[in-house]
């Protein structure tokens, strides 16, 4: 996938305005088979629609035609408007064992290049570095321009919480230092600066992990581990990151890494070093598990520097394709001279030569799995939301490099639930 503006050619959403009266000809016009249900359109043409008004399902229809009763006629005027990106935290944890001594080095020269290459498709982004903070060599002092100073300080779209990173235990770590739980306070062996207030609640999550190792913690108490004491040592960990207390943060992660792996088929192989210089001292088979189970993306460390550009690369690229696109859509302004009318709106999703009208409901409550759309406040709206099953498919249907689009169609009468 080719890195371009996400605002824009990515996420546009196409608004069809439908004529409610005055300033635009013949609209809505009555057939006497029934209220009218809205179909697409994207010119300021007459197009036709069926009879509607209520029912318990989307209906779908081919773009540009009825709903199959045929009858009544809408006369639309088209505008444009942006679907909002949410913003992207992408958070690196980095190995300080002896030896990572070549990978530290990649990152410090890469990452600025990595941010720049987030900042090209008009990302709202952040960087968090969780890895020992220094000039040593196994140390990190990221530069200018990500970096705040010349002197590691953290900037506008960069975080850097001080953790050394032990080989087996980044996991660990990772939720401890979140949690600032027992042994994972500023001071501890294991322990680093706090780093959660960082997170965005609306931001999509990035893990990207550099290691050479394997971890200790399993992927599924990564994921699930209830919280409380550590199972390898004194310290206390938190809930894993999938659980509720996180109220959704972590959802639909990405989790990426260069690491030891050396078979696309057998997660416990390990790669080679170039010139018989042997192998990482694991596999790192949970970390398999993560990338696997989120679609990340991986690299292998034993490849040396002629990895890092592609990786840099690969991970930015499933950064963009995993941002998401905000469901609370802004009602525009109807075109000069219209009023807007409430019971007159409707929500389609659109797919090549498909379109989908989405019933409404009252409230998220009345949404459940089934696709649907309502009002911010259902008195005075401002804003359109999807139902979360209508904002998964709008998701997939108005990604990177995918046609589909969302409508808001005004002028017939509203399909409800």
């Amino acid at each position: 996938m080719r890195l371009g503006s996400v605002r824009g050619r990515y996420r546009t959403l196409l608004w069809a305005f439908l004529a409610l009266g005055a300033g635009l000809p013949a609209a809505c016009a009555a057939s006497g088979t029934g209220d009218d249900q809205p179909v697409r359109t994207t010119t300021s043409t007459s197009s036709s629609a069926s009879s509607g008004g209520t029912g318990g399902q989307s209906t779908t229809v081919a773009a540009g035609t009825g709903g199959g009763g045929g009858g009544e006629t809408c006369t639309s005027a088209t505008e444009q408007a942006e679907l909002v990106v949410k913003p992207v935290d992408i958070i690196w944890m980095v190995d300080n064992s002896n030896s990572m001594e070549p990978a530290i080095a990649e990152v410090k020269q890469g990452l600025n290049d990595f941010a720049n290459l987030i900042a090209a498709s008009n990302l709202d982004y952040k960087v968090i570095l969780l890895s020992e903070r220094g000039t040593s060599a196994l140390s990190l002092c990221i530069p200018q321009p990500l970096a705040g100073d010349a002197n590691c300080g953290n900037g506008p779209r960069f975080v850097h919480a001080s953790v050394d990173v032990l080989s087996t235990q980044p996991l660990e770590q990772f939720l401890g230092t979140l949690g600032q739980t027992s042994g994972y306070t500023p001071g501890a062996s294991r322990g680093g600066e706090p780093w959660a207030s960082e997170l965005r609640a609306e931001a999509s999550k990035t893990i990207v992990i550099v290691t050479d190792d394997n971890a200790r913690l399993s992927a599924t108490d990564f994921h699930t581990f209830p919280g409380g004491p550590n199972p390898f040592n004194s310290t206390t960990l938190p809930p894993g990151i999938l659980d509720a207390s996180y109220n959704g943060m972590f959802d639909d992660y990405l989790f990426s890494g260069i690491y030891g792996w050396g078979s696309a088929q057998d997660p416990s192989v390990k790669c080679t070093y170039p010139n018989n210089m042997g192998s990482p001292p694991s596999a790192g088979a949970t970390y398999t598990t993560l990338v696997n189970m989120t679609g990340g993306v991986r690299a292998q460390i034993c490849d040396g520097a002629a990895a890092w550009g592609p990786f840099f690369s690969q991970v930015a690229q499933a950064v963009v394709a995993n941002a998401e696109v905000a469901c609370n859509i802004a009602i525009p302004d109807p075109p000069n001279g219209q009023q807007l009318d409430l019971g007159r709106v409707n929500v389609a999703l659109n797919s090549g030569d498909e379109q989908t009208i989405l019933p409404q409901v009252t409230d998220v409550t009345q949404c459940g799995t089934e696709a649907g759309w309502y009002y911010d406040d259902p008195g005075s709206p401002t804003e359109v939301i999807l139902c979360p099953a209508s904002c998964d498919e709008a998701q997939t249907l108005a990604g990177p490099d995918k046609p589909g689009s969302v409508e808001v169609l005004f002028g017939c009468t509203t399909i409800l639930k």
